[in-house]
């Protein structure tokens, strides 16, 4: 008899075979699930461990650039310099909060951060936020912070942001005011060049009014009823700049401060040391040629600047001196006569006046063994500013002036220009910085120099002005043809209500007048300018009077001087503004401070 095989036990460990198969196949597949999965949650650890410390290296770097920019725009760039350390040393530490996280600086410091200058002679235009300015010879400052966590950290947060500290010369602008700017009433006005005011700007004319430049306000943009007239007004102004206006914008900063400024003008008080953040801001320090008048004697002093100092910190500097009489000037200082007075009647006083033939000045100083000695031919380095202040004695019926004559060819200084600075009201008498007469009453100032005055107030005189008039009704006053080419930097008599009374004047009476422009016909005045309004007028106070009383008005032909968009024609001493600008932004490879943004 035949006996069957049973196949049972071998399909039996076969089923056992894949039964455990397909058990090691699913702790496998299990374990990798597993390690992906923690896999996934340390990534997920890790970045949300760099979004945390990225954002902690944020912070700490926006604590140094804002504790920076305020340094900067309230102090100037010597302010920040001086304080490298304390950003550097400034981690976020206002909260336990931060005590999660260890910073360093990315140099190998630890509770650091970094702040250190990339280079200090950045010149170029600004980015696009800032639509025709530029700046020259500014310092960008890099600032960088790593982040970790400080228990169980492994990843490091960075950040990295370069900033430009911009030196924003005002005669980027055609018209700076640090207040309120009142074109109200103005005549038939175009202005080509930016208009920025550290305060509201008020329009409103029966004539016209045309921007071509982008026009900013601190404040509004508004045209309400304004020197007796209005508010209906027929032209409130046509905006064509790009963009056209902005209004609430921040304020700038002046590099000689944004409160107080006529301090620049005056003279330093004992004690105060030339390059202090005070000192450094006066142009009595920024001057290379001091010139004193008291009731006896007139020094000049002649200073140089040394090591990237201003001039005043010249240790060593010349001193000229004359007894104050005619005769003794004449030898002494040719281009100078104290004697000379007249009648101001928009301040209706007499103006002791120290009046200075500019012609005979640019010869002098060519030829003047002082001052050669202090700045020799072809070594490059000029007297480029004149700080004039005339400190004698007066009465209540008397007032201490400057005058420019024969001025039409300052002093070139290499192509740098000349500018003048007082703490007195200024009055310039005849064409100004135009040497081709066949430019006067146009816009052409290839002839020029850069120049400026800078000034409590400032008056021009037509070269048909007489003394012997000065204190006649103004209709014996004709004026005739006037060309000054030259920047703007003085004060106003603020306006003190909407009345006719209590009026400035505007920006287009800033420049005063005391002369019959429309007698026998009507006479130009021709102004190529930036016009900078920056403080009150402290000695010049007499109040605006509109026409009819001491003058009557010339056609204004107000023109921004374009040379002024030049780094390189800067009339010598214009004040800057102080713009903080944000140029690149990074997360660098942690520690290290050389990482380039690539455009």
């Amino acid at each position: 008899m035949r006996h069957r095989t049973s196949t049972r036990k071998p399909r039996a460990g076969y089923a056992l075979l894949m039964v455990l198969s397909f058990t090691a196949i699913a702790s496998l597949v299990l374990a990798a699930t597993l390690g992906r999965t923690l896999t996934n949650a340390k990534l997920n650890n890790r970045s949300n461990e760099y979004n945390v410390t990225g954002n902690a290296a944020e912070a700490a770097v926006e604590k140094a650039v804002a504790r920076l920019g305020y340094d900067f725009q309230i102090y100037g760039l010597g302010a920040v310099s001086g304080n490298l350390a304390l950003y550097q040393a400034g981690i976020p530490n206002e909260d336990t909060f931060w005590n999660t996280f260890a910073f360093s600086d990315g140099n190998g410091h630890a509770n650091q951060t970094y702040v250190g200058m990339v280079t200090n002679n950045y010149t170029g235009p600004l980015p696009s936020q800032y639509p025709g300015l530029y700046t020259a010879r500014a310092p960008i400052y890099r600032v960088i912070s790593n982040a970790r966590l400080a228990s169980g950290g492994v990843v490091t947060g960075t950040c990295q942001e370069d900033v430009l500290l911009a030196l924003v010369p005002l005669t980027q602008y055609a018209i700076f005011y640090n207040g309120l700017l009142e074109f109200s009433t103005c005549a038939a006005m175009t202005v080509n060049g930016r208009v920025h005011a550290n305060g509201s700007i008020y329009t409103g004319t029966g004539a016209s009014l045309t921007f071509n430049g982008t026009v900013t306000s601190t404040g509004t943009i508004s045209s309400p009823a304004w020197n007796g007239q209005g508010p209906s007004w027929s032209d409130k102004g046509t905006f064509k700049g790009s963009p056209t206006s902005r209004t609430n914008v921040p304020s700038l900063a002046l590099s000689i401060g944004s409160t107080n400024v006529h301090d620049a003008l005056e003279l330093p008080p004992a004690g105060e040391g030339p390059t202090s953040t005070k000192g450094e801001s006066r142009f009595f320090n920024q001057a290379q040629t001091v010139l004193l008048i008291s009731n006896a004697v007139v020094t000049m002093q002649i200073q140089a600047s040394l090591n990237y100092h201003v001039p005043g910190a010249d240790p060593a500097p010349l001193l000229l001196t004359s007894t104050n009489i005619p005769s003794a000037l004449a030898t002494n200082f040719p281009f100078l006569i104290t004697t000379n007075t007249f009648t101001d009647q928009r301040e209706n006083k007499a103006v002791q006046t120290t009046q200075i033939d500019v012609g005979k000045y640019a010869a002098w100083i060519k030829t003047n063994a002082t001052i050669l000695s202090k700045f020799p031919t072809g070594s490059g380095s000029y007297p480029t500013i004149l700080y004039v202040a005339d400190n004698r004695t007066t009465t209540s019926s008397q007032l201490a002036g400057v005058r420019l004559t024969n001025g039409a060819a300052p002093p070139a200084n290499g192509g740098l220009g000349w500018s003048v600075a007082t703490p007195n009201p200024l009055y310039v008498l005849g064409h100004y910085n135009c040497t081709n007469s066949a430019y006067l009453g146009t816009t052409n100032t290839t002839s020029s120099v850069p120049c400026a005055f800078m000034s409590d107030a400032l008056t021009i005189l037509s070269p048909a002005w007489q003394d012997s008039k000065s204190a006649n009704s103004y209709t014996t006053r004709s004026a005739t043809n006037t060309t000054v080419n030259a920047a703007i930097l003085t004060g106003i008599v603020p306006s003190t209500g909407s009345t006719s009374t209590t009026f400035s004047g505007g920006v287009h009476n800033l420049p005063r007048l005391l002369e019959d422009w429309n007698s026998p016909s009507t006479r130009t005045l021709t102004l190529n300018t930036a016009i900078m309004n920056l403080f009150n007028s402290k000695s010049a106070t007499h109040v605006f009077v509109n026409p009819g009383t001491y003058y009557d008005p010339p056609t204004r032909q107000f023109s921004y001087d374009l040379n002024f968009q030049d780094p390189a024609k800067q009339p010598p001493g214009i004040p800057c503004a102080m713009v903080l600008v944000r140029l690149n932004w990074a997360t660098p490879p942690a520690n290290t401070i050389t990482y380039n943004v690539t455009p």
